[in-house]
C-alpha cells in the first residue's frame, strides 16, 4: 500500500466531527504511518473550488468523508455514484481513483444496519422514524433491509409528510406520516429511530413506555440524549451515534485504504476518549 496518502471531512459547521479521531485511530493500528485525515470547512458553494484546488494540488488524496450540507450538493461533481448513495441522493463518501476519477457512495446506510445489528436488531415488523430530513431519509433506506412491515415518520409540517412518502415508495419501504404533535406514540413501535437536532426529542422523555423496544438516537453529542437517558432506565436498548459514526467510518476506511477489516474497536475507543475529552 502506497504511504504518505491524505483524506479529509468536509462540511459546515465541521468543528465538532470525530471523523479525525476515528480515521487516524484506524491509520495508527493498520500500519499507514504516513496517511493523513484532517477537517476542512466547506459549505455548498465552496465544495466545487474545493475539489478542483484538491485535483491541482499534486497531492496523493486517497478521499474524503462529506458531511452536511455537501451529502446532495456534491453529486454533480462526481463521475460515478454507487446505487446505495443514488437511492437516497446522499453522499457522504467520496472515494479518489488513482486516474483522478470521482466516486461517490453512502455508508450511513449500511452503517445503520451493521450498528443495530452489532446490538442484536436483525428484523423488525414495523418501525418509527422521528424527523424527516437527509439522514431520515437514509434511515428508510437501512430500514428497507430490516423492516418486514410499515414505517410511521413523524414530521412537523405537510410538505415533509409527501417527501418522506415519497422516499418510501422510492425505497419500497410502507411509509405512513403522522404530525409531529402525535410523536409520543412513536415509542411504543418496537424500533424507534430518532434523526432530529439536538433538543428536538427532548420533550419526549417523560413518555417512554415501560416496556420500551430499540432506540436508535443517531446524536452523539451531547450524550447521552434526555431521551436516550430515560429510555436506557426503562431498560430498553439504545443505539446511539457513535455506533453510527463508527461503523459508517470502518466502511469509509475500507474503501478508502483498500485495506479490511477496518479496525473497529480501535476507532469506537478513539471516539469514546474524544467524548470524553470534550466532557460528553
Amino acid at each position: 500500500m502506497t504511504d504518505g496518502r491524505r483524506a479529509a471531512v468536509l462540511g459546515s459547521p465541521i468543528g465538532h466531527s470525530l471523523s479525525p479521531e476515528l480515521h487516524r485511530a484506524a491509520y495508527r493500528e493498520l500500519g499507514l504511518t504516513g496517511w493523513s485525515y484532517d477537517r476542512f470547512e466547506v459549505d455548498e458553494a465552496g465544495i466545487g473550488p474545493f475539489l478542483e484546488k484538491l485535483a491541482a494540488s499534486g497531492e496523493d488524496w486517497a478521499g474524503l468523508s462529506l458531511t452536511m450540507p455537501l451529502k446532495r450538493a456534491v453529486i454533480p461533481l462526481l463521475d460515478t455514484v454507487g446505487d446505495t448513495a443514488a437511492s437516497v441522493e446522499a453522499v457522504n463518501t467520496l472515494v479518489l481513483t488513482a486516474d483522478g476519477r470521482r466516486h461517490g457512495d453512502n455508508t450511513d446506510i449500511p452503517g445503520i444496519v451493521a450498528a443495530l445489528r452489532e446490538r442484536g436488531v436483525e428484523r423488525v415488523p414495523h418501525a418509527a422514524v422521528l424527523g424527516a430530513g437527509a439522514t431520515a431519509s437514509s434511515a428508510l433506506a437501512a430500514l428497507a433491509r430490516i423492516c418486514s412491515g410499515e414505517v410511521t415518520v413523524y414530521v412537523r409540517s405537510r410538505e415533509r409528510a409527501e417527501e418522506m412518502r415519497g422516499w418510501g415508495e422510492r425505497l419500497g419501504v410502507p411509509v405512513t406520516a403522522a404530525a409531529w404533535a402525535d410523536a409520543a406514540r412513536a415509542l411504543a413501535a418496537p424500533l424507534v429511530v430518532a434523526t432530529t437536532p439536538a433538543g428536538a426529542a427532548d420533550a419526549l422523555a417523560g413518555a417512554v413506555p415501560e416496556r420500551p423496544g430499540t432506540l436508535f438516537d443517531v446524536l452523539y453529542d451531547p450524550w447521552p440524549t434526555p431521551l436516550a437517558a430515560a429510555w436506557a432506565a426503562r431498560g430498553g436498548a439504545v443505539v446511539g451515534g457513535l455506533d453510527l459514526l463508527v461503523h459508517q467510518a470502518v466502511l469509509q476506511v475500507e474503501m478508502m485504504t483498500g485495506r479490511a477489516p477496518a479496525p473497529l474497536a480501535a476507532m469506537r475507543a478513539a471516539g469514546e476518549a474524544a467524548l470524553a475529552a470534550r466532557g460528553t
